[in-house]
């Protein structure tokens, strides 16, 4: 690690413990009331928990406000059956359009699980997929936002998003994350490029399919 990217992420973790104490207790009402909207629409849990990779690969849980809805019986089938779009709820959309649904990760962030600024934490059964130069995006903490999210989000493709997040950990720096920071907020009021087409979630990373569709790009 370069000692200009150890002093930078001593400085950053200060500034994330900094700001997610100050916004928790700030958003505090808002988190409120997305809890009761959220308990009223789809009912409880109002958070979504689920073990991803952080930095160095050691699993945590993530926090989100639900967005989908079960259905009555074997959830698993449901899933299998309906397409994450026909399980995402009216304000569950709105939740992720504004991404208040990535509200809860203020606390993620504050414990040191995440940072606002880094490669977005992904399944945990990604961890074998990736190439070597892939699996460094897991050198630094993910991210509440990051590089590859305010250049497309969803819409960008598994090869150029990992290769996004690991130009994020060879150049991260106050700029880069300022740069980040101002592009987020220009996404989030513009509404671009929040989902892949036909899809409320990015589609699952396979790196044979990247690898075909790669070469039949070329």
């Amino acid at each position: 690690m370069k000692p200009s990217h150890r002093a930078y992420d001593a400085l950053k973790r200060l500034l994330d413990i900094v700001f997610s104490l100050v916004l928790l207790v700030l958003a505090s009402p808002l988190l409120l009331l997305v809890s009761v909207l959220v308990l009223i629409d789809v009912g409880p849990p109002v958070l979504f928990t689920q073990r991803r990779p952080g930095r160095g690969g050691l699993p945590f849980t993530i926090l989100k406000f639900r967005t989908m809805r079960k259905a009555p019986g074997d959830v698993s089938d449901v899933a299998a059956v309906l397409t994450d779009a026909e399980r995402l709820t009216r304000i569950g959309r709105a939740l992720r359009a504004t991404s208040l649904d990535e509200l809860p990760q203020l606390w993620n962030v504050l414990v040191g699980d995440m940072s606002f600024i880094g490669p977005r934490p992904l399944l945990t059964e990604y961890l074998t997929r990736y190439n070597t130069d892939q699996a460094r995006r897991h050198e630094v903490r993910p991210g509440i936002t990051g590089w590859a999210q305010v250049n497309g989000r969803n819409a960008v493709d598994w090869p150029e998003r990992l290769a996004m997040d690991v130009y994020y950990v060879d150049n991260r720096s106050l700029l880069l994350d300022a740069r980040v920071l101002a592009r987020t907020a220009a996404a989030l009021f513009g509404g671009r490029g929040v989902a892949a087409p036909n899809s409320a979630t990015m589609q699952p990373f396979d790196p044979d399919d990247a690898s075909r569709n790669h070469k039949e790009d070329q």
